[in-house]
């Protein structure tokens, strides 16, 4: 009886050890693979240059014989600015609509995406951004592929990088001067001129509240294009401005109530004529063409506006005339070299 007994006994321990083994094993592969993950993501996102988060082409401007600007050639259409020349009422907004943690988080917000989850499962729809500011910035600063969970992943490890490379103040100004903002505009000066004709700094509650309602959806959310979309979308910023403490309700209610009648002021215009022509041509003698188009160079020139403006349409008359001669037959390639 008692050799029974003692048998019962150890195939109870042997049952219990084999129930354990097997989720600590379970739970040792899980560890194993998620190291392995984080070692393999880490690697990649190691592998790309921090430089580059920083580097933001702008136009190169060109100055005329007086001094003034003249027009601009190669980069994007951007106007970086400070954080310090930007709305305080534009970041609140933008902190209220994109990344309400981002001073706590350390570049991936795990709390905020588990709040989208919820939100989007509640409203049956994918509505709720999860990416912090940080997230967009990796992705819209590096090449990291496609929207799948490879590239969420990817970008998760480059966000922990650029946090450890950059300070909060340097990644949120790195973020507003590179968005895109819809026609055409990076940055939210640029934006600001193209929409509101005014600077960054002179945005007022309910126009801060609308560019920062772009982001999500240039085109669709465009003030030109679409103004009651772009009211909702304001709108939807200002009460998320008011759930995150940032404004009280009656001031989103004030704001609300402002018309979308944007006023843009014409962006210069790039010239296009055969005096950019030679300045492009004189540049890529002196400048490599990555120097050319990281742009941000001043280039003084000796133009005279006047006169090349009369030169330019005493040309395109002479040359009007000349095609509507019977004779004129229009060559396929021109062979014009200019002088050395």
């Amino acid at each position: 009886m008692k050799f029974l007994a003692r048998l019962r006994s150890r195939g109870k321990q042997r049952s219990k050890l084999f129930r354990y083994g097997w989720k600590i094993t379970l739970v040792g592969l899980i560890a194993g693979a998620g190291l392995a993950l984080l070692i393999f993501y880490g690697a990649w996102a190691a592998s790309f240059d921090m430089k580059k988060v920083g580097a933001m082409p702008e136009r190169n401007t060109v100055f005329d014989v007086d001094g003034k600007i003249y027009s601009r050639l190669a980069g994007s259409n951007r106007l970086r600015v400070s954080l310090d020349e930007v709305s305080p009422l534009f970041i609140d907004a933008l902190l209220a609509r994109e990344d309400t943690r981002f001073y706590q988080h350390p570049g991936v917000d795990w709390r905020g995406i588990l709040r989208a989850l919820v939100r989007d499962i509640l409203s049956g729809s994918a509505k709720e951004g999860a990416s912090s500011i940080t997230q967009q910035l990796a992705r819209n600063s590096l090449p990291l592929g496609g929207r799948n969970v490879s590239r969420k992943l990817l970008e998760a490890m480059v966000a922990f990088r650029i946090e450890h490379e950059f300070t909060k103040k340097q990644i949120l100004e790195l973020y507003v001067n590179r968005i895109y903002f819809g026609a055409g505009c990076y940055g939210v000066e640029t934006a600001s001129q193209a929409y509101f004709g005014k600077n960054a700094s002179k945005l007022n509650l309910p126009e801060a509240a609308l560019i920062a309602g772009l982001i999500r959806s240039p085109n669709r959310f465009s003030p030109l294009k679409n103004p009651e979309a772009a009211a909702n979308e304001r709108n939807a910023v200002l009460d998320r401005m008011v759930e995150v403490k940032k404004i009280p309700a009656a001031e989103a209610a004030q704001a609300k109530l402002a018309k979308v009648n944007a006023h843009p002021r014409r962006l210069l215009q790039i010239q296009e004529n055969y005096a950019m022509d030679a300045v492009q041509r004189d540049l890529n003698l002196i400048l490599t063409q990555d120097q050319i188009d990281n742009g941000g160079l001043f280039i003084y020139t000796t133009l005279d506006p006047n006169v090349q403006n009369t030169a330019q349409q005493a040309l395109e008359t002479q040359l009007t005339k000349i095609e509507h001669q019977g004779n004129f037959n229009h060559p396929l390639k021109a062979n014009y070299h200019p002088p050395e």
